[in-house]
């Protein structure tokens, strides 16, 4: 693929993804003036682009759109596609700056030519950033990049066998075979539901502390997936295994042991593992962001009223923070936004 030099005008905002953190943010960065550029290595709301295809999407409206009544599914809660039509309409009437396909590389700390360097006293950084397409220069750098980039492992033999995968798309290659999901939140709940739903033979292996947590704060499987889960667990389709640690995946069986200890060998055709997964966080480390234990692994360090990390001119907004929803990624780019879009202003008339 050959490189593409832009211009290397300096742009207020870099935002790296396209999810809603990115897009509300360019939202944000037009209606304020600034000159932005949002950079996806995906499409626009890839994230959503990867829910199950037909998954109903259980938030409300309001916490999914950027204006008030902008959403309007044809029923009370949008499906996946109906969402991602949504995203994307969104990007295109508002002629938001997405660039998408678009791989960044690196993010650096940069030295610029005396006429475009920024004085030290303004209290801001500006930096170099580097996409498998081109180079950019900006002030502020916004990371919107989500948490999907290192799906999580259980590190037992067979896992990398072709039928075990960390992402359930769709039910139908699955009717009448052996499924087995291991996880024990949402997404595996979910998974669980639809194929039990379409006519595979489905297993949730899942840890009976997760099964039994009602606390939606910490992760469980909300109601509105458990409570049809718990119905399915009456047909003959969805059967519930208690999870000690998964064993060994074969070709045709998958061993298990419970939580007491008793191993068992179930029939199998697929495995997912729907266990989590984490943010990809180098480039931000190797800018020298601090990072912290959340309640769902590593978050970057950042000031819950800026969303500004340690390093001046490094944001950060999305699922990879303490804001786990999409909810809190568009409300955080609605707040960082105009705060930064003030601190350029006031740095441009003290300059």
């Amino acid at each position: 693929m050959s490189t593409v030099h832009y211009p290397l005008s300096i742009y207020d905002l870099l935002i790296i993804g396209a999810g809603p953190a990115g897009i509300a943010a360019a939202y944000e960065s037009k209606k304020a003036g600034l000159e932005y550029v949002v950079i996806e290595k995906g499409l626009i709301g890839n994230t959503v682009y990867n829910y199950p295809v037909g998954l109903t999407v259980f938030s409300t409206t309001n916490e999914l759109e950027f204006n008030d009544g902008d959403l309007k599914p044809a029923r009370e809660k949008p499906t996946r596609e109906e969402l991602l039509s949504y995203y994307v309409r969104f990007v295109l009437d508002n002629e938001l700056n997405v660039r998408t396909e678009e791989a960044v590389l690196e993010v650096r700390k940069e030295e610029f030519p005396a006429k475009t360097q920024r004085r030290e006293d303004e209290g801001e950084a500006d930096f170099k950033v580097v996409s498998d397409k081109g180079e950019y220069l900006a002030r502020n750098v916004l990371f919107a990049i989500g948490a999907m980039d290192y799906p999580r492992k259980l590190n037992v033999p067979g896992e990398d066998l072709q039928k075990v995968s960390d992402h359930f798309h769709e039910t139908y290659p699955w009717v009448k075979k052996h499924a087995l999901i291991v996880g024990g939140g949402n997404s595996a709940g979910e998974a669980a539901l639809f194929l039990a739903q379409e006519g595979a033979e489905t297993t949730l292996a899942i840890f009976r502390a997760d099964w039994e947590n009602n606390d939606p704060k910490q992760g469980c499987i909300k109601y509105w997936v458990k409570q049809p889960l718990e119905e399915e667990l009456n047909e003959h389709c969805l059967k519930l295994f208690f999870l000690g640690k998964v064993v060994e995946i074969r070709e045709k069986e998958v061993e298990l042991e419970s939580e007491n200890g008793d191993r068992v060998v179930i029939e199998n055709d697929v495995v997912f593992v729907l266990i989590g997964s984490d943010a990809d966080l180098t480039m931000m480390k190797d800018l020298g962001v601090e990072t912290e234990t959340g309640k769902a692994g590593e978050v970057p360090v950042y000031d819950p009223e800026t969303f500004e990390t340690n390093v001046p001119g490094i944001y950060v907004a999305g699922h990879f923070t303490h804001q786990r929803h999409i909810k809190g990624a568009i409300d955080a780019a609605k707040t960082l936004v105009p705060k930064l879009a003030e601190k350029q202003k006031g740095a441009k008339i003290s300059a």
